[in-house]
This record gives structure tokens, C-alpha cells and sequence, in this order.
């Protein structure tokens, strides 16, 4: 991978590398993914101090500067000891500074880039629909009507990761009904999370405890104009700008905490004692440790390669979908050999191996199924669409 860096890049990756390790030790990490519900606000001013929030953001908006590559490398050294918690940083990163990179006016990208830069700004997606799923298009029933200055929004969303502590909700809602293809007639808006007629409510889930998802229930909430990002009946298309780049940030966290599981392995193997001998001697347990360190050099290579796709702006739409599907596969296997390895510490809430396999496990789902990627990518070869 190295080789592949630039200069500033390798720097960038050393530097965080000390960061994390300083500032987001694992043991630390572990205690706050274990309070549901509880926003790790230590931790988010944390990434604030380090300036995480302006990774990406142009320098004229105040923030850091960097490539898809630079955002790459932070998420994956985050994630190393983070895991999950690493969204914690990459739910803002995508659904307020990359939207609005994308679909935001002039005026929208100064009035709220500095502030997502200097960390004093949160946001969160609010698409997914309760009856939906991964078909969003099909399953959505949230609607938004033309009144005096704004639009009424009417509906429900699922899965809104950090809603509850959101300043703004990227709300993606019908504003057309009768239209040529469902891709049409579908808008975003940027909704201020205390809007009167919005009820959220915390969902419990497996993993990523700390950080809530949330239901979002929408009655006769107001959006002024001015919040509406885009042109109205284009949002599906202007959205899709930034799939490729939520994919790519979605494997290098898989691929970060591919290499926590790597370290832990390996320090566990290195000084557990077994029938007289380290366990890393057991043959078994040296093939186990064999196929994650292929796993992971498999993902790294591909990671890269598609973030420099990315980064030179050339079609990345295939690989962006496969590295989501290789890193997050190979991710929860090693995880799960992980635990194997431990034994009962791996099942323990004491060490990181359940905490890897409980959050690399939701990133097989989304933000795309990893089954739906297939079919994607199997449609890139001539195949008919199965959907």
C-alpha cells in the first residue's frame, strides 16, 4: 500500500495512526460501545481537536483539504480501534459535507461546510423507508408538498444513525407523484432535527450500541426553501453522486477493523500458553491467522486501487460496489475466526473480537446489501437486471 501514497498521504496515515493510538485506545473504545444510547460525546471532541470533521472539506470552507484517499486512510486507522464507533466521525462526513459538496448551492455549502469542519455541526440520513429496505425507491411513502416559502414533510424513516443527537437530518422524500420512472420526482432536504412534528425514537440493536438508529416519524414538519438541496425531482440522481464514496469509506472501516482483529490475534497467539506450549505454535490456529492476513492484503490492495480510481475521477462504480463486498466479508470472517482464536475471551465483552464481528457484521448490510452490490456488479457483465 505504501508505495501507492503519496508523500503527504504516508504522513497523514503516520500521524493518525499516533492519534488514535494516543487519544482512542481500544480499551477506552470498547467502554463506550457498551452504553447504549449514549452518544460518545468525548469522543466526538476528540475528532474535533484532531480537526477529523474537516477531512475532505475544502480549505475556503475551513476545513482540512484531502482526497477520498485521505478520508480512506483516517477511516481505517479509526476503525482499527474504534470499529463501529468509527461512524461516529463518517455519518456527518457523509450525509452533511459530502451531500452537500454534491447537491448543495453555493450559499448552502458556506453557511454549513465551516460549521461540519469545525465540528459544530452534526447530521444524519434519514432515507431508508420502515416498509422499504433496501428498496428505497419502491417502498417510498414519505412525501413532501409545495407550500407558502417550504414544504410540508409527511412520512416515516428507519435507521437514522444519529438522529437523536443530530443538528440536521438529510431527508430524502417524494415531491412528485405521478412521474415516468419511480427515480423521478424524488427531493432531499436538509431538516433542522427540532422542527416541530418530528419524533424520534432510539431502535436497540446488536452492535454500535453507543450510537443510536433511530425511527423518524414526520408530521406536517415545515422545511423552508432555502433547505431543499438540489433541484426539486432530481434527488435520486444528485444522490447517487455519492454512493460510490459511502462505499469506499464503508470498506476501509471493514478494512480497519480487519486490522484489529490482525493485532489481537496475533498478541493473543503470541502470549497465550496452552499444553505446555504458545498457542500460536498450534497449526490450526497459525491457518487461521494465515487467512486473515491474506484477507487483509486483499482488501488493502483493492481498497486503494479503487480509491485512486476515485480520487482521479475515472468510473468507479464496479469496484467501489466490490470492495464494499470484499471488505466487509472478510472483515466478519476474520472476526469471527478471531473469536475462535480467543476462545472464550473472544466471546467475552472483556477483549474487541465480539465488538469487530458485532459491527462488521451490519456493514454486510448496508448501506447496501451485499447481495444487491452482486446483482450490480453482475449487470456490469451483461447480465439482465434482476430487480
Amino acid at each position: 500500500m505504501w508505495n501507492q501514497l503519496s508523500d503527504e498521504d504516508r504522513l497523514f496515515a503516520e500521524v493518525t495512526r499516533k492519534w488514535v493510538d494516543r487519544e482512542c485506545p481500544k480499551d477506552w473504545c470498547r467502554v463506550l460501545e457498551s452504553r447504549e444510547h449514549e452518544f460518545p460525546h468525548k469522543l466526538w471532541d476528540k475528532l474535533v481537536a484532531f480537526g477529523a470533521h474537516g477531512i475532505g472539506i475544502a480549505e475556503e470552507y475551513d476545513g482540512q483539504g484531502g482526497s477520498i484517499i485521505t478520508q480512506a486512510l483516517f477511516a481505517r486507522e479509526f476503525s482499527r480501534t474504534a470499529a463501529g464507533l468509527s461512524w461516529v466521525w463518517g455519518v456527518t462526513s457523509f450525509s452533511g459535507s459530502k451531500t452537500l459538496k454534491f447537491c448543495g448551492s453555493d450559499s448552502q455549502k458556506k453557511e454549513f461546510l465551516p460549521k461540519i469542519a469545525r465540528g459544530e455541526l452534526k447530521t444524519a440520513m434519514s432515507f431508508t423507508e420502515a416498509g422499504g429496505g433496501t428498496d428505497l425507491l419502491g417502498g417510498m411513502k414519505t412525501s413532501a408538498v409545495k407550500a407558502d416559502g417550504g414544504w410540508i414533510l409527511n412520512g416515516e424513516k428507519i435507521w437514522s444513525t444519529g438522529a437523536d443527537v443530530a443538528d440536521y437530518l438529510l431527508v430524502m422524500a417524494r415531491t412528485e407523484k405521478n412521474v415516468a420512472r419511480r427515480s423521478d420526482g424524488i427531493s432531499l432536504f436538509f431538516v433542522p432535527r427540532h422542527s416541530e412534528g418530528i419524533t424520534i425514537s432510539p431502535l436497540p440493536k446488536l452492535g454500535m450500541r453507543a450510537m443510536s438508529s433511530c425511527t423518524v416519524v414526520m408530521d406536517q414538519v415545515f422545511v423552508s426553501d432555502d433547505l431543499l438541496l438540489g433541484e426539486p425531482g432530481r434527488g435520486w440522481y444528485q444522490s447517487t453522486k455519492t454512493l460510490n464514496n459511502e462505499r469506499l469509506i464503508n470498506a476501509a472501516t471493514c478494512l480497519g477493523m480487519l486490522d484489529g482483529v490482525l493485532e489481537d490475534a496475533t498478541e493473543y497467539m503470541s502470549n497465550r500458553t496452552a499444553f505446555g506450549k504458545p498457542i500460536g505454535q498450534f497449526q490450526a490456529l497459525q491457518h487461521y491467522l494465515a487467512d486473515i492476513a491474506m484477507w487483509q492484503k486483499q482488501g488493502e490492495l483493492m481498497l486503494f486501487h479503487t480509491a485512486r480510481l476515485q480520487a482521479d475521477e475515472q468510473p468507479s462504480a464496479v469496484e467501489s460496489g466490490m470492495v464494499k463486498i470484499i471488505c466487509s466479508e472478510y472483515a466478519n470472517r476474520a472476526a469471527d475466526l478471531g473469536i475462535q482464536i480467543l476462545g472464550g475471551m473472544g466471546y467475552s465483552a472483556e477483549t474487541d473480537m465480539q465488538r469487530y464481528w458485532r459491527d462488521s457484521r451490519l456493514l454486510r448490510l448496508g448501506p447496501i446489501s451485499n447481495e444487491m452490490a452482486r446483482n450490480m456488479i453482475a449487470e456490469s457483465y451483461g447480465m439482465p437486471r434482476s430487480f
